[in-house]
Order: structure tokens, then C-alpha cells, then sequence
């Protein structure tokens, strides 16, 4: 895959971030050495974005969508009041124990549940109101699981949406963009025409749309 900003500059932005915790760095390496696809691992530096937003959040209730192997359930978590909660979603159960082992080591076996499944079938079941939502999963499904999640969003909350930029695809022509880079287009020009929030897109490792519910 294209990586969307140089290998320096990636490096570079690395060396003035405060670095993965020891559960982290663990669950880096072995996502990197046993599991297929670990470019799809959020890593150190969206990590740690997502880790200081959650901290300065303070969130009572999150809401993954795209689990993997847990490194963005671990960061997400990080500003969790003692009641607060964290819920994750993915289709794929072959991770789901490595994952609760993480969890675990990260001492959040009680505040984050993990559920197996079709997301667009969970989210309904979830009766809860979320001051964070991370949407990191098929793309061709962002935009649905945008219109399925904002009405269980507070008024302030936050939407962040992962690979927006795919990669650099979407700067390509038309004809020459994957269908998830399309999807990504698609899904970028949807939250612009929509008033009820405001948003702005980051270039954090391959594109993060941060949209605030107004």
C-alpha cells in the first residue's frame, strides 16, 4: 500500500511523541509478526492522537467501530472514568482472544466490551449515548454507519472516521481510484453538505475526519 505521507516525515513526527506504553509496543510488534494485513493497525502516532483526545474528552461512552487487534480500544479507552465504558465492533472472531488478552494487560477487561458481528446489526442493540465514536471499518459502509450512530451521539461529541485519504488514491482521477478510495470520497463529500456538523480532516497517518455533532 502507498503510504500517504514520506517514511521521514512519518518517522520524523514519531521522534516528538511521547511513546507506546509497554502494553502498546507488545501489541504492535505482535500484530506485525502474526497477523495479516498490520497496516491496519492504527500505530504510534494515531495512537497517540486518539489517546490525548480521549484524555482530554473524558468520555463516559465510546463506541469503536473496528476492532482488529485492540490497539485503538487501548487508546480510545485512556480517558475513562472509572464508570465510563467503551464498546468495540468486529466481524472478525479469529482476533477476538488476542484482543481480550490486551485488553486485559491494559487493565480494561471491565470498561471495554468487544462484540463479534455486523456492526450495522449491533449498533442498534447498543442503548447507550456516546461523547466519542471512531469509525475504522469497511469503507463502503462509512456512510451508513455515520447516519446510524449520530442520533446516539451527544450534542459536542465527537466523530472521527479513519482513511479518509486512502492511501492518496482520492487525489488520483476518478478512473484510477479503488472502490474504497471512491467510497472515501463519497463519504468526505456527504459530512461536507451536512449542517449538522462541522468537521475538519486531519493527515494523521492515512487521512482522520474529526467531525463535532453541533
Amino acid at each position: 500500500m502507498k503510504d500517504t505521507l514520506p517514511a521521514t516525515i512519518e518517522a520524523y513526527a514519531a521522534l516528538y511523541t511521547t511513546p507506546e506504553s509497554e502494553v502498546l509496543a507488545r501489541l504492535n510488534r505482535e500484530t506485525h509478526m502474526k497477523v495479516e494485513q498490520a497496516h491496519m493497525l492504527s500505530g504510534h502516532l494515531q495512537g497517540q492522537f486518539l489517546r490525548m483526545l480521549s484524555q482530554v474528552m473524558r468520555p463516559q461512552r465510546v463506541l469503536e467501530i473496528g476492532t482488529y487487534t485492540g490497539y485503538s480500544a487501548i487508546c480510545l479507552a485512556a480517558g475513562l472514568p472509572p464508570d465510563g465504558h467503551l464498546h468495540t465492533i468486529d466481524s472478525n472472531e479469529e482476533l477476538e482472544d488476542m484482543a481480550l488478552r490486551y485488553f486485559k494487560q491494559a487493565g480494561l477487561e471491565h470498561q471495554v466490551t468487544l462484540h463479534i458481528g455486523k456492526a450495522a446489526s449491533i449498533i442498534p442493540q447498543l442503548h447507550e449515548i456516546f461523547d466519542l465514536v471512531f469509525i475504522d471499518a469497511d469503507k463502503g459502509m462509512y456512510e451508513t454507519y455515520f447516519d446510524m450512530v449520530l442520533p446516539m451521539v451527544k450534542t459536542g461529541g465527537i466523530i472521527l472516521a479513519d482513511n479518509v485519504l486512502y492511501h492518496g488514491q482520492v487525489m488520483e482521477e476518478i478512473a484510477a481510484q479503488s472502490s474504497p478510495a471512491k467510497a472515501m470520497v463519497a463519504f468526505c463529500e456527504k459530512i461536507k453538505a451536512d449542517e449538522r456538523v462541522e468537521e475538519v480532516l486531519l493527515t494523521v497517518r492515512d487521512g482522520l475526519l474529526m467531525m463535532r455533532k453541533k
